[in-house]
């Protein structure tokens, strides 16, 4: 723990914002201001936004030493936020795992394993973290063990599928130790063919896939800092600027390090918003009592930051759908001293058929202590009705939302009735009503990290499976769910004046896109990239035609 906070205390160093002067002209730049106002060009100094306007304005305004971009009529937006993004987990490993992200075809996928498996040396595992869903694929059908055998070429290789199973090589199997069921941890258990014979998967629930990939190797320092590098690049790629890290309980404290050093370098590209997991069960208040004694909310910068506690808050309300009166006063009795000692929280639950138990927790310590000025969350609630979201409005409660239903199992949608799934979730209700909603995936071992599959769900409804969800009343406009993938995201991390919109003063956060994200066709939405990202006014990305500025 003390090493910990040592790191901790490594992201207050700030990365120098630059000096140069951007002038971006002749594109379609979305500010998402309070009039919604669009601009032909924007210009930047340092690491702000001082002027958006025409180009011939803001021609004359800059510099003649100001670095001119053409952006060929590109929109661009703020840069997106996710709201709830396992980053610094993901991080660590990337540069190491093969991404089956937005990949079309188990084929490709396979080809895709072969390829990073022929860089490998013989001994390294080759690993696919999850963020992919076997619907995904033309084929419909998950790997078997001979397929990714033969395209790993004999090296060990580890398949995960969400938090639902784990599919081995045989070699995997062996270095594990996993020659009989017994091998296995909590309550996982091999999956046999009509024969008897294994198969290669390995079925369990999330603490048993939690324990099969903690028995994998782990990063070196040096590796993580390269995987965390390579992982933040990938997110650029998508107009993605920055994350808001809920922590986790498959998260150990010592994790963090990569990123601190990162953030201590000055090498983050990346604005990176982190809250602590606890980190053991039983010890939950006073574990975080230690961490934040010398830890204030918002310590930090602009690059990495300090937002509170979660999304573990306390252990016996983590996926616990019928809590007991210990466990909720265990929770209360922390939650008390976190609103006391002026400090974030946010709180992961799946269900609406239970959430009511967290609510009325909630209700209590609101009755004891006002917490709306460290603006709370909860995470998830798929499901969620429109009175919880109403609820949660009314007790000053923010919802972080993802797209989980987008990878929902028919079979799982086919438990709700036509008129449930009308409004699976409410998303236009949720923004007539004011409540504050942040977007994001939860990637990247559950879902895709891209955000551009989220919003094409959050436009249409329309699962991965083509069902759709979520009635056209309840589908907010592009420029609602475009504000709350950045806006709304911000204001978790007290940050919307800043972030999340293209305005003087605000910092200089920013993606122009691919495609024009408020006339394509929506089908169409999940194939945007971004050909600029700029976080800080810093290029992090570019590409197509603009690939030139990323060596200047």
């Amino acid at each position: 723990m003390t090493r910990l906070l040592i790191a901790l205390f490594l992201g207050l160093f700030s990365l120098p914002a630059g000096a140069e002067q951007w002038l971006l002209h002749n594109g379609r730049i979305a500010t998402l201001d309070s009039a919604a106002t669009m601009a032909e060009a924007i210009l930047i100094d340092g690491d702000t936004i001082s002027a958006v306007g025409d180009g011939l304005s803001l021609r004359a305004q800059a510099s003649p030493q100001a670095r001119a971009v053409d952006l060929g009529g590109r929109l661009v937006i703020p840069g997106l936020i996710d709201s709830h993004m396992h980053a610094i987990r993901a991080g660590l490993t990337f540069a190491q795992e093969v991404s089956w992200t937005d990949v079309p075809s188990l084929e490709e996928a396979l080809v895709r394993m072969a390829d990073v498996a022929a860089r490998r040396p013989l001994d390294a595992w080759i690993v696919v973290p999850g963020g992919w869903n076997a619907q995904q694929f033309r084929e419909k059908r998950l790997p078997t063990q001979a397929e990714i055998e033969t395209a790993a070429g004999g090296r060990p290789v580890y398949v995960q599928m969400s938090y639902a199973g784990v599919l081995l090589s045989q070699r995997g199997f062996a270095l594990l130790g996993l020659a009989q069921e017994s091998d296995l941890p909590g309550a996982a258990r091999f999956e046999r063919d009509p024969q008897g014979q294994i198969t290669g998967w390995i079925l369990g629930d999330l603490a048993a896939v939690v324990a099969l990939y903690d028995r994998l190797p782990k990063p070196s320092l040096d590796e993580a800092k390269r995987g965390t590098r390579a992982f933040f690049s990938e997110l650029h790629r998508y107009g993605v600027t920055g994350v808001s890290d809920p922590g986790g309980h498959n998260l150990a404290l010592h994790q963090y390090a990569a990123v601190q050093e990162l953030a201590r370098d000055g090498a983050l590209t990346m604005r990176v918003r982190y809250a602590l997991c606890a980190p053991r069960a039983g010890s939950e208040l006073s574990d975080f009592q230690a961490l934040t004694q010398n830890l204030p909310m918002q310590s930090g910068d602009d690059w990495l930051r300090f937002n509170g506690l979660g999304e573990c808050v306390t252990w016996g309300l983590y996926n616990n759908d019928q809590p007991h009166a210990e466990q909720l006063a265990q929770f209360e009795e922390l939650a008390l001293w976190a609103a006391r000692s002026g400090l974030g929280l946010t709180i992961h639950w799946n269900n609406e058929a239970s959430v009511h138990h967290l609510l009325d927790l909630f209700a209590r310590i609101r009755q004891q202590i006002d917490y709306a000025p460290l603006r709370w969350s909860i995470a998830h609630i798929h499901d969620a009705k429109p009175e919880t979201l109403l609820r949660m409005k009314d007790l000053q409660l923010g919802w972080l939302m993802q797209n989980r239903l987008y990878f929902a199992a028919p079979a799982f949608l086919a438990n709700y009735e036509t008129a449930r799934l009308a409004q699976m979730p409410p998303l236009a209700k949720a923004q007539r009503m004011g409540l504050h909603v942040g977007g994001g995936t939860d990637a990247d071992r559950v879902m895709s990290y891209n955000p551009f599959v989220a919003l094409r769900w959050m436009l249409d409804g329309r699962t991965l499976s083509g069902l759709e969800t979520r009635a056209q009343d309840e589908r907010p406009t592009r420029e609602e769910a475009l504000r709350i993938w950045t806006q709304g995201s911000a204001w978790f991390s007290h940050e919307e004046a800043r972030r999340g919109v293209l305005k003087p003063g605000a910092l200089a956060d920013l993606a122009a896109l691919s495609g024009d994200f408020f006339t394509l066709p929506v089908e169409e939405m999940a194939d945007l990239r971004a050909e600029l990202t700029m976080v800080g006014g810093r290029i992090v990305h570019a590409a197509g035609d603009l690939a030139p500025l990323v060596s200047q």
